[in-house]
C-alpha cells in the first residue's frame, strides 16, 4: 500500500534534491524500474504519490533499504565501488546524475566542440567529457578514442570529482594509484591526465572534462587556464539545458 503523503523523515529529506523517482531508485539500487515500483507498492520501500500520481521516495529510505539488503545477504557493507559503502553525498550525486538525463540524450553535438577545443589548446591526443554513474564511466563526448564507456573503477575522474580545481597526474607509472589501471597497462595507455569536474546547476559533480596523453607531461599555465575555462563553459551549458 502506497502512502499518499510523505511521512516525516530527516531534516535532509526536506530538500527537493533528496526526493527520488522510481527511475532514480532503480539506478541507485541496480534494479529494474518495475521492481522499484513493486517495492514501493508492497511497502518494502516507503513512498508516496504526488497529486499527479507519480511515485516519490526519500533518499534516506533508499539508504536504509540498501543496508537491509546487504545485511540479509550476509554482507557487512554494500560495496558498489572499490569496497566503499555509498556515502549520503554519493547517493545524492548519483540522484543528480539521473535527474540530468544525460545518459538518455545524444550529447555529442552539444559537447564535441568543447572536447575538440580542450584537445587542441592542450595539444593532447585525447579529450573526454565523462559522466560517472554508480558502475560506469560514460563518455558523453570523446576525441581520440573509439570506446564509449569503461567500468567506473577504471575512471581517473573518480579523483577529479573529489576536488574543485584541476586534478593532474603527470606520469601514471610513477603513481601507485594508477600504474596498474587497465587504461594504463592497456589501450589507450594513459601516461598523463588532467581533468576538471563537470558541475551541474545545483553544485553536484557529475563527471569531468579531461585531457589525456600517452607520454608523461605537464600543462602550461595558459593550457591549465584554458581547461578551467572550458570546464566553466560546460557547466553553463549543462545549467541552461537543465532549466529547459
Amino acid at each position: 500500500m502506497v502512502n499518499r503523503l510523505p511521512s516525516p523523515e530527516t531534516a535532509a529529506d526536506s530538500d527537493p534534491q533528496s526526493i527520488l523517482t522510481s527511475k532514480g531508485v532503480a539506478a541507485l539500487l541496480g534494479i529494474s524500474i518495475s521492481t522499484a515500483q513493486l517495492w514501493m507498492e508492497n511497502g518494502n520501500l516507503p513512498s508516496w504519490k504526488t497529486p499527479g500520481g507519480h511515485r516519490r521516495v526519500h533518499l534516506s529510505s533508499v539508504q536504509r533499504l540498501q543496508q537491509r539488503l546487504a545485511h540479509d545477504a550476509g554482507l557487512a557493507d554494500v560495496a558498489p565501488l572499490n569496497g566503499d559503502v555509498l556515502s549520503p553525498a554519493e547517493v545524492q550525486r548519483l540522484a543528480a546524475v539521473e535527474r540530468s538525463g544525460l545518459r538518455e540524450r545524444e550529447t555529442g553535438p552539444i559537447f564535441d566542440p568543447l572536447t575538440w577545443l580542450a584537445a587542441t589548446v592542450t595539444t593532447a591526443p585525447i579529450a573526454l567529457l565523462t559522466l560517472l554513474t554508480q558502475s560506469q564511466q560514460l563518455f558523453l563526448s570523446r576525441q581520440g578514442v573509439t570506446m564509449k564507456d569503461t567500468p567506473r573503477d577504471w575512471a581517473f575522474c573518480n579523483y577529479t570529482i573529489a576536488q574543485d580545481d584541476i586534478f593532474f597526474v603527470t606520469d601514471t607509472l610513477d603513481d601507485a594509484r594508477f600504474r596498474d589501471n587497465a587504461l594504463v597497462t592497456g589501450a589507450p595507455h594513459i601516461r598523463f591526465y588532467a581533468g576538471v569536474p563537470l558541475i551541474d546547476a545545483d553544485g553536484f559533480k557529475l563527471g569531468s572534462l579531461c585531457v589525456i596523453d600517452t607520454e608523461p607531461r605537464r600543462l602550461t599555465g595558459q593550457q591549465a587556464r584554458a581547461l578551467r575555462e572550458l570546464g566553466d563553459i560546460a557547466r553553463r551549458e549543462l545549467g541552461v539545458r537543465q532549466q529547459r
